[in-house]
């Protein structure tokens, strides 16, 4: 028989398609979903953070090291890292912990609720500068809230609310609280109303409900929350030279980062801030997700 007229190769011995080839090592398809997400991560973000920490170790004078040692042995940078820990772990403990009881209280119907839902989230879709432009006009000298006071007669002056610290805390509540509020609930949502029922046929009033059946449940995820929102704060850049005093007690790391790459043009020294504000929001974060993890071994007894 000639080449011309040979039949086709038999199905079987021909190569498998690649869905066939992933099945049979057991590698789910819908995995090469995450492919594109993936590239953006490494093309966003892994390479920028590995370039940026390359050139952190390149400074003009004082070796590989040199511009870390210029961070914490210059005076005023190293108090940057003082006044953006007093920022973020208030505002992120505040809204914390006042997500709690408004999620709690949403969990049920009532009137209006709606209406108050759109008002709690509606912050989220503002944006830090928005956010920022408001405050400045309500809470400004000549702003509403300064002017209702003195047409009241509770003021004589005006209270100083913003380019201080008190105007970045504001703004830092405002912009976090949705993001820490919709968090929490989604964790208090998980919590079966089923468990507090039985606790109330038992005899526990709401306080004992919540303390010893919804918060021991709620707590890791409280604990999530409060990193990512914690991450969120550690981050102010917009508020603080807004509604901040970027030159004194509102001179955060970020400022800092950006002062020294974008206005002294020292690239390197701007790297280094920017990886020590990095290492300082990573330490947090491994303290509190090893609470969390020792809080689930102690429930499981040390078990995995």
């Amino acid at each position: 028989m000639s080449a011309a007229t040979a039949p086709p190769a038999a199905a079987g011995t021909a190569r498998p398609a690649l869905r066939h080839r992933l099945a049979e090592r057991g590698v789910d398809r819908m995995l090469l979903l995450i492919l594109p997400g993936a590239l953006a991560i490494v093309a966003l973000f892994c390479y920028p953070f590995l370039y940026g920490l390359q050139l952190s170790f390149q400074p003009a004078k004082g070796g590989a090291l040199g511009a870390y040692h210029q961070f914490f042995t210059e005076p005023f940078a190293r108090k940057s890292i003082w006044a953006t820990f007093s920022l973020a772990i208030p505002a992120t403990v505040i809204n914390v912990g006042v997500s709690v009881p408004i999620s709690y209280r949403m969990r049920r119907e009532f009137r209006g609720k709606r209406l108050l839902l759109a008002l709690l989230v509606v912050p989220i879709t503002l944006g830090t500068v928005l956010t920022a432009e408001g405050i400045l006009e309500f809470y400004g000298p000549a702003g509403w809230f300064n002017r209702t006071l003195h047409a009241l007669g509770l003021t004589s002056s005006p209270m100083h609310l913003t380019m201080n610290y008190t105007g970045v805390l504001l703004s830092l509540i405002i912009s976090g609280f949705p993001f820490a509020y919709l968090l929490t609930h989604s964790y208090l949502s998980g919590i079966h109303p089923s468990l507090e029922k039985a606790a109330s046929t038992l005899g526990a009033d709401w306080w004992k409900r919540f303390r010893y059946i919804t918060f021991p449940l709620l707590l890791p995820g409280l604990m999530t929350t409060f990193c990512l929102t914690f991450v969120m704060s550690f981050a102010v850049f917009p508020s603080a030279m807004m509604v901040g005093d970027p030159d004194g007690k509102t001179h955060v790391i970020s400022i800092e980062a950006y002062e020294s790459a974008l206005q002294r043009f020292d690239y390197a020294q701007g790297c280094a801030d920017a990886m020590i504000m990095t290492v300082l929001m990573l330490v947090v974060i491994a303290v509190v997700t090893g609470l969390r993890s020792r809080m689930y071994s102690g429930a499981t007894g040390g078990k995995g």
